[in-house]
């Protein structure tokens, strides 16, 4: 065999390893590979497998996407750039590029409790991310560096309105219309529990609680993507798809919604603690889990479609 012949077998058998060892095939339901349910269409999931070398690539909670790169951040306010390649419907491969500490303007690292980062959206080819324990809103550098602090609404300013340090500043997104769209994950404390809402700089969406708020997308000028969870370690865990139409609402602004599916794990769904969602492409959607950095659960990556 020629000494080429033999560096391209070894090069594509290396090839294979380092793949198989970064990302593997998992299976979300139980005998089929691509099921259908509800207005959504699954169409492949992946378990991400970190090597030594990406060791700090745990805990992922918001996403943005674009031109196939794919910015991520974590609980232990790390910002990640990965090229994520998306071939047929399938996620073929996700390579980390790079990775940033967040910094505030000072150009410090942000410190336990400042780095507890949620929510990511675009905004002026910058980002915004929202956190816990101190809630707040703050535009980013691509790299990670603090540019400023964006006003919240009053009743999200105070620490004490929230159920609890870590149910927070969960999700974000960014309207032109409405600028940043943020939600703590369950309501605060004295708002009625039996309603979600959503806060805009001076505008509130109300919707029926159905889970926890863990992420939010844009689908178009009137409608949003929200990701929604019931997760613990031994109780009852499910993942909510729900459409929230911004401009149906009544006159307390509660507003018209549409469950597109719920993943129930008491219906056969191998789900995990997702926080995370992006759209890919036009009606294409990625969501990600937090692994919570433990042995016992998994960072998964979720392809779907939203069929109507």
């Amino acid at each position: 065999m020629k000494p080429c012949r033999v560096y391209l077998i070894f090069s594509l058998i290396y090839t294979i390893s380092l793949w198989s060892a970064t990302l593997k095939p998992f299976t979300l339901f139980d005998n089929y590979t691509h099921p259908q349910i509800d207005s959504i269409k699954i169409l492949d999931a992946k378990e991400l497998i970190p090597s030594k070398k990406e060791n700090s690539l745990h805990e992922l909670s918001g996403m943005v996407y674009k031109n196939n790169i794919l910015y991520a951040i974590n609980d232990q306010g790390r910002l990640f750039r990965l090229s994520l390649n998306i071939q047929h419907d399938t996620i073929a491969s996700l390579q980390l590029n790079d990775s940033f500490s967040l910094r505030n303007t000072k150009g410090k690292l942000l410190k336990h409790p400042q780095q507890d980062a949620e929510g990511l959206a675009w905004y002026n080819n910058h980002l915004l991310i929202s956190f816990e324990r101190n809630p707040r809103i703050v535009e980013y550098s691509l790299g990670g560096i603090a540019l400023h602090s964006i006003k919240l609404p009053k009743k999200l300013r105070k620490k004490r309105n929230y159920q609890g340090s870590n149910k927070m500043l969960e999700a974000l997104a960014y309207l032109p219309e409405y600028g940043f769209i943020t939600a703590p994950e369950k309501p605060l404390k004295k708002s009625k529990k039996s309603l979600h809402t959503l806060y805009a700089e001076d505008k509130i969406w109300h919707f029926k609680a159905q889970g926890d708020i863990t992420g939010l997308e844009v689908i178009d000028q009137t409608k949003l993507l929200i990701l929604l969870r019931h997760y613990s370690f031994f109780g009852k865990r499910f993942t909510s798809l729900v459409t929230l139409y911004l401009d149906r609402c009544d006159k307390k602004r509660v507003c018209q919604t549409q469950l597109l599916a719920q993943l129930n794990e008491k219906d056969g769904w191998h789900i995990d603690n997702f926080e995370g969602i992006c759209k890919v492409a036009p009606n294409k959607y990625l969501m990600v889990s937090d692994d919570n950095n433990s042995f016992f659960q998994k960072t998964l990556f979720v392809l779907f479609e939203i069929m109507n």
